[in-house]
């Protein structure tokens, strides 16, 4: 089935071929996702202290959170951070890495999907890589 895509007020609207206009849905999120897949750390926090710790995969981010999924349980509702190493090098050397803060505000049936509303979000260095520092340091002694 074909479909049109139209964004209004910032709401993206998808009609359906052959659906009357009051069978619109609409996707009531105020920022675009992007499906991409990064592998990430969460920690479950809960009066300052780390309860629980594990990886997982992201589905989908955005600047106002994280779809990500996991193997391991994870509560329906509560505090996480997740840290995800950035695909790109900042001046092409050094690592960056994502880190979010925020509450989970849904979690599939089967405890797979874990949606995450970012109250906070950082990029922070992961250091320079070592073969693109010997790589610049032998460009610069030439």
């Amino acid at each position: 089935m074909e479909s049109t895509l139209s964004r209004t007020h910032g709401l993206l609207l998808e009609t359906p071929s052959g659906l009357a206009p009051s069978e619109e849905r609409t996707d009531q999120r105020a920022r675009d996702r992007y499906p991409i897949s990064l592998d990430l750390q969460y920690k479950v926090l809960r009066g300052g202290r780390v309860e629980q710790i594990g990886t997982g995969r992201t589905l989908n981010i955005s600047s106002g959170g994280v779809l990500f999924e996991t193997d391991d349980r994870l509560p329906q509702r509560g505090l996480v951070e997740v840290a995800m190493q950035w695909p790109y090098l900042l001046q092409g050397a050094c690592g960056l890495k994502l880190v979010m803060r925020g509450h989970i505000v849904r979690s599939t049936a089967n405890h797979k999907e874990t949606a995450v509303r970012a109250e906070f979000r950082e990029f922070r260095t992961t250091g320079v890589r070592r073969q693109d520092a010997v790589s610049k340091a032998a460009l610069s002694a030439r």
